[in-house]
């Protein structure tokens, strides 16, 4: 089906590879990274067999908007888009942990909510709230950026006391995520969407903090269709939502969590097909832009040429 699952290339001064879920990023002597946005699908830390059409392309150029849309708040990474699935930027020491931020009471808080959890990171929740409902103020529940297996909850006092971040750093880095959160809804609701919840990354080059990776893509967000949003919350119904949580409900019918033991349920190609259309369908919701498909065949030898020609003009 013509995704991009696997990539290989051997570029000039490359001095570094690593294979993420999603991502395959080689470093280019000591300060720029090529950042390869695959097709591969990952849920519950697992990565999927078979890779989305067009994923890649989404969410390249979905996080390349929202990069460009947030340099008045913070610095990123992105110098440039050599081709719709990879960009290119200053090589940053990431911090080790991941600044997730919850306007709403989905997905995993909601999880652990139903459990009878009223705190999640150190952060407490109020009673009598239901699946969905909107936090009175959007709260910060960071995880553990691990290398291998689950990232972890942990609260901004562990993160501290155990060095992973200073105080002053850290503190720093919640100002960026509120104000970052505050644009991506305001940007959300202007195309008729609401910005659930999402994450960011942050690393350091040469003493300076940027944002890094992607930002406000379904891969590291949830979005619920503001149109009926009060009527169905009203109702006990479900959002209407455009996000990766439908992948991992449909691999939770299947009978798979990524739990020690669960076989992995091998998507059929229709269910693909449908994946690939709602990544696209978000594309053009939250850009307001008309998604322009990339040539499907040789993709690989596309984006190689695409670096290359990136690499020789710089």
């Amino acid at each position: 089906m013509n995704a991009v699952i696997k990539t290989d290339f051997q570029f000039p001064g490359q001095t570094g590879y690593y294979q993420g879920k999603v991502r395959d990023v080689y470093t280019i002597g000591g300060d720029t990274m090529l950042m390869i946005v695959t097709d591969r699908i990952s849920a519950f830390d697992v990565v999927l067999p078979l890779g989305i059409p067009y994923k890649g392309q989404v969410l390249n150029q979905i996080a390349a908007k929202f990069l460009d849309a947030t340099t008045d708040i913070v610095p990123n990474w992105k110098t440039a888009v050599p081709d719709p699935m990879v960009t290119a930027g200053i090589l940053c020491e990431p911090f080790k942990v991941e600044m997730v931020i919850r306007g709403y009471l989905s997905g995993h808080a909601w999880r652990e909510y139903k459990k009878g959890q009223r705190s999640i990171c150190g952060v407490a929740m109020p009673n009598g709230m239901k699946e969905n409902d909107a936090f009175p103020e959007p709260i910060i529940t960071p995880t553990t950026k691990e290398a291998v297996g689950h990232d972890e909850d942990i609260s901004k006092e562990d993160i501290i006391s155990q060095g992973l971040v200073s105080r002053k750093e850290y503190e720093l880095l919640e100002d960026y995520t509120r104000k970052l959160f505050q644009r991506g809804s305001q940007m959300a609701r202007e195309n008729g969407l609401i910005l659930v919840d999402t994450k960011y990354e942050f690393g350091k080059a040469a003493g300076k903090i940027y944002l890094i990776d992607e930002i406000h893509t379904p891969d590291s967000s949830r979005y619920f269709y503001l149109d009926g949003y009060q009527q169905r919350q009203q109702l006990g119904q479900p959002q209407k939502q455009l996000s990766k949580e439908f992948v991992r409900e449909w691999l939770m019918e299947q009978g798979f969590q990524g739990q020690q033991g669960q076989d992995l349920p091998e998507m059929p190609e229709h269910f693909i097909h449908q994946v690939s259309e709602r990544y696209i369908e978000l594309f053009e919701l939250i850009t307001g832009e008309t998604f322009v498909r990339s040539p499907a065949t040789h993709v690989n030898r596309r984006i190689e040429k695409n670096c290359m020609q990136y690499l020789q003009q710089r």
